[in-house]
C-alpha cells in the first residue's frame, strides 16, 4: 500500500538505511536504486495471473483429493497426504498475497478471496493482515511478532530438527493456529506477548473479529457437511485428506520457509541482509526447495520486503532488474544448501561470529 493509506494499515516500504560496515554496503540503497518509473509496472497487477494461481493451486488438490479417494482405503493414500499438505501451504502464501491486497485490484473481491482461502486452512486473513505488518514494519525489532519462530539462529542442529519432528506429528499446530488468530508465541529475547490487535485501524480490528468468527464456523461446518454427504467414510476422508495435511505435513513447512527466509541473518540494520532470497535453480536441491517450500514465487523474499507492493508473479523481474543494478551484491541471497548449512549450523558457530577478533 502507498503511503496514501489510513494510519495502522500500511505497509511500508522497509527504509532502514544500510549499515556501512555491512555485506551489502557500498551498493546504493536499494529503496533509491529504482526509479518510480521501473517500479510501476512492477505493481501492477493482472487478475488473470493471480487467478491462475489460485486455479493451479485448486487444481492439484482436488487431483490429489481424487486419487486418494480412488485407492481408499490403501497406503496410497500417503502420496496424497503429502501433495496436499504441500499445496496447503501454497494456498497460504496467496493468502498473504491477499493479506498485502496484491491478489486483486478491487479491495472487496482481492479480501473475498483471500479470507476463503484462509477460511479453509483454518487461518483468519485479516488478522493475519494485521500481524504481517507488523512484521514488515518492525522486522527483528522487538515489535517483529514473527522473532520468536525466525530468530536466534543458529540454536544447534538438534534444536531445529527436534522442532520439525514435532511439526510433523501436529505437536506445534496449536501454535500456528494461535498464530494465524492474534497470538503469536512469546518472543525468547525480549519475553513479550505481541497483541497485533491493539496496534491497528479499528477497521481492520474489526474486520479481523468478525472473520475469526467465519473461520471457526466454516472448520465445525465442514465436516457435519463431510459427514451428511459421505457418512463416516466421508468424515473419515475429511480427516484424512484435509485435517491429517494441515496439521502435520503444512506445519514443518511453514516453519522451515520462515526460517529459511530470516533464520542465521546478522545484519538486521539493512533491507538486504535481515532477509533472505533462496534459489529455486541451478541444482537438484534448489529445485526441491521450489516444489515444497517456495512456491508462487515467495523465495524471492528480500525483495518481497523491499517492495511488499510488488505481486508474486513480478518479483523474478524485480530480482533481476535490481541485481542488474548491483543492488544485491554482497546480500542475503543463497541457494538452499547454504541456507541449510546456516540454519542447522552448531549455535557455536553463531557465537563466534560475535567474539572479538
Amino acid at each position: 500500500m502507498d503511503s496514501g493509506d489510513r494510519q495502522g494499515e500500511e505497509f511500508r516500504t522497509d527504509l532502514r538505511p544500510l549499515a556501512t560496515s555491512a555485506a551489502g554496503s557500498g551498493n546504493a540503497s536499494a529503496r533509491r536504486i529504482l526509479s518510480a518509473a521501473e517500479l510501476a509496472p512492477l505493481t501492477e497487477l493482472s487478475h488473470l495471473r493471480s487467478l491462475a494461481a489460485v486455479a493451479q493451486t485448486v487444481g492439484v488438490i482436488a487431483l490429489a483429493i481424487a486419487f486418494g479417494v480412488w485407492v481408499w482405503p490403501s497406503p496410497w493414500v500417503v502420496v496424497s497426504i503429502v501433495v496436499i499438505g504441500v499445496q496447503q501451504h501454497a494456498l497460504f502464501i496467496l493468502a498473504h498475497e491477499a493479506a498485502h491486497y496484491r491478489l486483486l485490484r478491487g479491495r472487496a473481491a482481492n479480501d473475498a478471496i483471500g479470507r476463503a482461502i484462509g477460511m479453509v486452512g483454518a487461518i483468519s486473513m485479516c488478522t493475519y493482515r494485521v500481524i504481517h505488518r507488523l512484521h514488515h514494519n518492525n522486522l527483528y525489532t522487538d515489535e517483529d511478532p514473527d522473532t520468536a519462530i525466525h530468530g536466534g539462529y543458529p540454536r544447534g542442529t538438534a534444536y531445529l530438527w527436534k522442532k520439525l519432528a514435532q511439526d510433523i506429528v501436529g505437536w506445534n499446530a496449536w501454535k500456528t493456529f494461535a498464530y494465524f488468530f492474534g497470538a503469536p508465541a512469546i518472543n525468547d529475547q525480549t519475553q513479550r506477548a505481541a497483541r497485533p490487535l491493539d496496534d491497528t485501524s479499528p477497521q481492520l480490528r474489526r474486520s479481523a473479529r468478525i472473520d475469526r468468527w467465519f473461520v471457526v464456523a466454516f472448520q465445525l461446518l465442514a465436516p457435519l457437511a463431510c459427514f451428511a454427504l459421505g457418512g463416516w467414510r466421508g468424515l473419515a476422508q475429511y480427516a484424512a485428506f484435509w485435517l491429517v495435511p494441515m496439521l502435520t505435513i503444512l506445519q514443518p513447512i511453514l516453519r522451515l520457509r520462515a526460517i529459511c527466509e530470516h533464520g542465521a541473518t546478522t545484519d538486521f540494520s539493512s533491507p538486504l541482509t535481515a532477509a533472505r532470497s533462496n534459489r529455486t535453480g541451478g541444482s537438484a536441491a534448489n529445485v526441491l526447495g521450489r516444489a515444497l517450500l517456495f512456491p508462487h514465487h515467495v523465495n524471492y523474499h528480500l525483495e518481497h520486503h523491499l517492495y511488499p507492493a510488488v505481486p508474486h508473479y513480478r518479483l523474478p523481474r524485480l530480482h533481476r532488474l535490481l541485481a542488474e543494478k548491483g543492488a544485491l551484491d554482497g546480500a542475503e541471497v543463497r541457494d538452499l544448501g547454504a541456507t541449510f548449512e546456516l540454519i542447522f549450523a552448531p549455535r557455536a558457530r553463531r557465537m563466534a561470529q560475535h567474539e572479538p577478533a
